[in-house]
């Protein structure tokens, strides 16, 4: 009985070929949008996980997410170093700034500003030059997509000037990190020279990275943290995960991506029900003649799920293909770096193409289940 059903869905080759077009695009509208939406996602707690020395991140009470920053007072870095249980305690400065190239053009880049001796919180992948060059004054580090975005069709090259608040600072490393939600380039210099280039204000350090003593209880020392500072103590992942939240919550993104993946799986599952039920009715004759011979609905019902499985092994595999090969060539294009296909989207988006298969030939067999078998013998 398998042999017919792949004879009779084969033999059909525009019907076959539009079932396995509408499982392929709605799988791979689902896959792509869900990853591109977790992407996103992932940038926005980028700058967090970049920093994978420390265990706490300590900032003011009123802060909701990686981007906002309320400054902390000086005093605040001894109060948490005092703190029992704390090894090491390092400010760390990130925030929004313009710099002017010597053809006068300006660019906004992520300023970071990380501990002078340290250096905990610099990127770890370096492209070219030496990224303890940050540590004297007026040197700086740039994001190799940042650098490209700067001076667009240049090749990589130690020793570029810019200009940031009238203070001249020289590129002499350039790194390769994963872009944060804002795709401005990101420049790295010590936390002194943060200091000295930005705009002067009273209170300026936005947060404090904490390492836990061997052995020591990081709840526990989180809240001890809190308790006796009265600043915000933060896992890694807490912070993370509050962002992430702070973007779901605040802008349109999941709503936008939401409308699309939705569509997708109602185009999907429109276009293969429609097909399916076409080629059931253009077959019914077909499947009166082997009711009229004996087939049972259950070996009807058999034979369906076999063509179900061969469009929907088919069509999957190719949506699922030509979405791997889409992030595969976009791997290098600053715009979706760090865009993947996650195994748990493979595995959600074929349990959804599972559901749509299922449901279109529950709407499909209706006619087969209630046909009568003479009419075959009908003119």
């Amino acid at each position: 009985m398998n042999t017919i059903a792949i004879k009779m869905l084969l033999g059909d080759r525009a019907k076959y070929l539009g079932l396995v077009f509408g499982v392929t695009f709605a799988t791979l509208l689902m896959a792509q949008q869900v990853s591109i939406f977790i992407g996103l996602l992932a940038r926005t707690a980028s700058a967090i996980y970049a920093v994978p020395e420390a265990d706490i991140w300590v900032m003011d009470q009123r802060v909701r997410y990686i981007e906002e920053v309320e400054p902390l007072r000086k005093i605040e870095l001894s109060n948490v170093r005092s703190v029992p249980g704390v090894e090491w305690a390092v400010p760390f400065y990130k925030g929004i700034s313009t710099i002017r190239m010597p053809d006068g053009l300006t660019q906004q880049v992520q300023l970071i500003g990380v501990d002078d001796v340290s250096l905990v919180g610099i990127a770890r992948k370096i492209v070219m030059g030496d990224p303890k060059s940050i540590q004297k004054p007026q040197n700086a580090m740039m994001d190799k997509s940042g650098y490209d975005f700067t001076w667009q069709g240049q090749p990589l090259q130690l020793g570029k000037h810019i200009e940031l608040n009238d203070n001249r600072l020289v590129i002499n490393a350039i790194c390769d990190v994963n872009p944060t939600f804002f795709t401005f380039p990101i420049l790295y210099v010590s936390y002194n020279t943060a200091m000295e280039i930005t705009p002067p204000l009273r209170n300026k350090m936005p947060f404090i990275l904490v390492k836990a003593k061997p052995g020591e209880n990081i709840d526990t020392l989180k809240k001890r943290i809190g308790d006796q500072t009265g600043l915000q103590a933060l896992t890694q992942n807490e912070f993370a995960w509050r962002s992430i939240r702070y973007i779901l919550e605040r802008t349109g993104i999941p709503i936008n991506f939401g409308i699309t993946i939705v569509l997708g799986i109602i185009i999907g599952a429109a276009i293969t029900a429609q097909t399916f039920y076409i080629f059931i009715v253009e077959n019914l004759k077909q499947f009166a003649a082997m009711k009229a011979i004996g087939v049972t609905n259950t070996q009807l019902l058999k034979m369906v799920l076999t063509q179900a499985l061969i469009v929907g092994m088919t069509g999957y595999g190719l949506g699922i293909g030509f979405t791997a090969f889409f992030f595969n060539m976009t791997a290098d294009s600053a715009a979706l770096k760090g865009f993947v296909l996650h195994w748990q989207v493979v595995a959600g988006t074929g349990i959804v193409i599972a559901v749509i298969i299922l449901f279109s030939i529950v709407f499909s067999l209706r006619k087969v289940f209630t046909l009568d078998p003479a009419v075959v013998f009908r003119g």
